[in-house]
């Protein structure tokens, strides 16, 4: 049965008044005209019902004890600093994950700038790898022909019976007792290419040696300051 305010109001009953609920309270708050909204909680608008009730003595001032002013805007007060609690909250949330977004972006970029640097170095090596190898390939063909040029220049003798170390002399490269350990690849090389023969591999190195390179292969006895491998040996294990 629907609710009927007017016919409330002409019997009210303070038990059935507290019992009634928001939508009986919003039709009697329209027949007393209150000034109200709707959106408004229910107990805030049972206390304007209450109070204009009261004032046209419909009801006993006993009804004012249904009143919940006090508690209710604690209650309203807490439901606010909850809900600004949540804004801030929210707020602060977003700023960390715009952080974290913006940390990892930054670390994306950088490890990108990173790969490309190690790129970038890596082609430069390997460009200075190929400089140093057409360098290499330029010299021994450099080498080759001053050894042609030579051969021509002098009497045509067998190798095997003759080598003329005075003349070749001069194509030992320098040597460095801070490289020693890329020298002796380097003079291989050269000797390999240009076939000279082993046994006079000391002699040529013996004319480039200084300083205590010269001192360990004047040390040695003359069988073993003879013999490459063991001239060799002996300087790697000194310098």
């Amino acid at each position: 049965m629907a609710f009927d305010a007017g016919k409330f109001l002409k019997t009210p009953d303070l038990e059935s008044f507290d019992n009634l609920k928001k939508e009986e309270l919003v039709l009697l708050a329209k027949h007393l005209k209150l000034v109200f909204k709707v959106s408004m909680r229910k107990q805030i608008i049972k206390n304007l019902v209450i109070d204009k009730l009261v004032d046209a003595e419909i009801l006993g001032e006993e009804a004012l004890e249904l009143k919940v002013e006090n508690v209710d805007a604690f209650k309203l007060k807490q439901l606010e600093l909850e809900h600004e609690f949540k804004l801030k909250q929210a707020e602060l949330e977003m700023k960390e994950r715009l952080e974290i977004e913006r940390k990892e972006k930054e670390d994306e970029f950088k490890l990108k700038e990173l790969e490309m640097k190690e790129r970038e170095k890596i082609k430069e090596d390997e460009l200075k790898l190929k400089e140093l190898e057409m360098r290499e390939r330029l010299e021994m063909e450099k080498l080759k022909i001053e050894m042609v040029k030579e051969e021509s220049n002098t009497k045509v003798q067998s190798k095997s019976d003759y080598f003329d170390a005075a003349k070749n002399i001069r194509l030992v490269p320098k040597f460095c007792e801070k490289t020693v350990d890329k020298y002796f690849p380097q003079f291989e090389k050269i000797a390999n290419n240009l076939k000279w023969p082993k046994p006079y591999w000391t002699t040529m190195l013996q004319s480039v040696f200084e300083g205590k390179a010269a001192e360990i292969y004047s040390a040695l006895p003359s069988e073993k300051s003879s013999d490459y491998d063991t001239v060799k040996q002996e300087v790697l294990k000194a310098l």
